[in-house]
């Protein structure tokens, strides 16, 4: 189990950037009371100064459900209701049967906000990774055939990387948010972006010096990341991706686990709307697993941080446990 501090409260989202981003309902605000949008601060350089504490914390789902179908917006009395629910569970959860990661872990003093948008995915239309590809469908089930042939205990390696406290998957990129610890740090020079992560303590370093992309024999989990401005925006390419790429991301129990191929690219766009608020757009494209690219997009909020050590292998006795308990199952 991973041990952490209670994160510092959110700072409250600047209402005239939060409606362009459909972060915050109309209702959920108050124009008397909100604080004047603060100009987006500068580095010695003239670039907009990116570096401070972030999250990305949200209740909207990477997909829209389906019986939305193509509504890509609450109205304000919809997004209210949809966020009571979600707290509503969050903290109805029996005292019996608690999970770790839930409501303990999850208040964290975070302003949880109402967001109107539907999904994440904003294109397609119906807000929904489009279908497999037909070497995407294949790929996928020689992996579902070949995992039907080994037990789950079989090996450590068997089981999630989130498990094994390698990675969320809210590194990415995209950067979708995780279940909890929603929070990253950005640091910044003229020849690179550095972004710090509290879940998984991951650190993803993006140069800006116009460098080339690694070799094509040279792959890793998270990508090989290259940045560059386009005027008020930070646009980041990333490509190098391994065929063992999750973007269905941690953990497995919630929803089917889909693997991207290493064709895999993806395009992320930041751009600061005042001080406190990014707007974050990201378009991903692999013809060799999805039918055409797929795009999304979702605030990012200052907070005052810090972010903390997220622990997840100090005294996790959580692994042996769940292949002794298997093995004992005879599974």
């Amino acid at each position: 189990m991973s041990r952490r501090a209670p994160a510092a409260t959110v700072a409250l989202a600047i209402a005239t950037a939060a409606l362009s981003l459909g972060a915050v309902p109309v209702a959920a605000q108050d124009p008397s009371g909100a604080p004047p949008a603060r100009a987006v601060p500068r580095t010695s350089d003239g670039r907009p100064d990116l570096q401070g504490y972030w999250t990305n914390d949200s209740y909207t789902p990477l997909e829209r459900p389906v019986e939305l179908g193509t509504k890509m917006f609450f109205t304000d009395e919809e997004a209210a209701a949809y966020l009571k629910r979600n707290l509503d569970l969050l903290h109805g959860q029996s005292r019996d049967n608690i999970h770790y990661d839930d409501a303990i872990w999850q208040g964290e003093n975070y302003q949880k906000l109402a967001h109107v948008r539907t999904s994440l995915i904003v294109d397609p239309p119906d807000g929904r990774i489009p279908p497999l590809a037909r070497e995407g469908a294949a790929r996928e089930t020689r992996r579902v055939e070949a995992s039907r042939h080994r037990g789950p205990a079989d090996s450590a390696e068997h089981r999630s990387l989130a498990e094994r406290c390698i990675s969320w998957g809210n590194v990415g990129p995209p950067m979708l948010p995780p279940t909890y610890n929603a929070n990253f740090q950005i640091l910044q020079t003229p020849g690179s972006v550095v972004i710090r992560y509290e879940m998984m303590h991951d650190v993803r370093i993006i140069p800006m010096d116009g460098r080339p992309h690694l070799g094509a024999g040279l792959r890793q989990l998270a990508g090989d990341s290259r940045g560059r401005w386009d005027g008020e925006t930070l646009v980041v390419e990333t490509t190098n991706f391994t065929n063992e790429t999750n973007f269905r991301g941690a953990p497995a129990r919630t929803r089917q686990d889909i693997f991207a191929s290493a064709a895999l690219r993806v395009v992320e766009r930041f751009t600061p709307l005042d001080a406190d608020t990014i707007r974050y757009e990201f378009t991903v494209e692999d013809p060799q697993t999805w039918t055409k690219p797929w795009s999304g997009e979702m605030p990012i909020r200052r907070f005052d941080g810090p972010i903390y050590e997220f622990a997840c292998h100090e005294g996790n006795y959580g692994l042996p446990n769940i292949l002794s308990a298997a093995r004992v199952l005879g599974q």
